[in-house]
């Protein structure tokens, strides 16, 4: 017969990996993970389009990726991939508007959206009212 503490100690440990199974997660985001790609070095001039979002409040005081602390009133933004450090000039392709800007987190999470910005770097582009965009991105330092 199997004892009571075994019981108790088997269910705790099935119950504590039943989370880790990374199949559950919120549909149309996807997960950075270790796996991810994160490029080394971002050639200058490199450039790409897409839509763009921004995000401050709930995040404002919270560490990002790249162990800085969020200040949404900074020019700053998330990408997947390119180097913590590397400056962006971001220009909303409706408007012209641009601002530059620092990747300092991981993200969006969205899965069409290439870029979150801070929301000083968003209200410059006017993100504030739209909520997001199409934006072209160049690598310049």
């Amino acid at each position: 017969m199997v004892s009571r503490g075994f019981l108790v100690v088997l269910l705790c440990l099935l119950f504590a990996f039943s989370g880790c199974s990374g199949a559950s997660h919120r549909k149309g985001y996807v997960r950075v993970t270790k796996s991810s790609r994160v490029q080394k070095k971002a050639e200058i001039g490199y450039t790409f389009s897409g839509d763009a979002s921004y995000y401050g409040k709930g995040f404002d005081g919270k560490k990002t990726a790249s162990g800085e602390i969020f200040d949404r009133d900074d020019f700053t933004c998330a990408h997947r991939s390119l180097p913590f450090g590397t400056k962006l000039k971001v220009t909303r392709i409706k408007t012209g508007a641009s601002v530059v800007v620092r990747v300092n987190d991981r993200g969006p999470y969205a899965k069409k959206r290439v870029l979150d910005l801070s929301e000083a770097a968003g209200k410059v582009l006017g993100l504030d009212k739209a909520g997001h965009a199409q934006v072209t991105a160049t690598v310049i330092e």
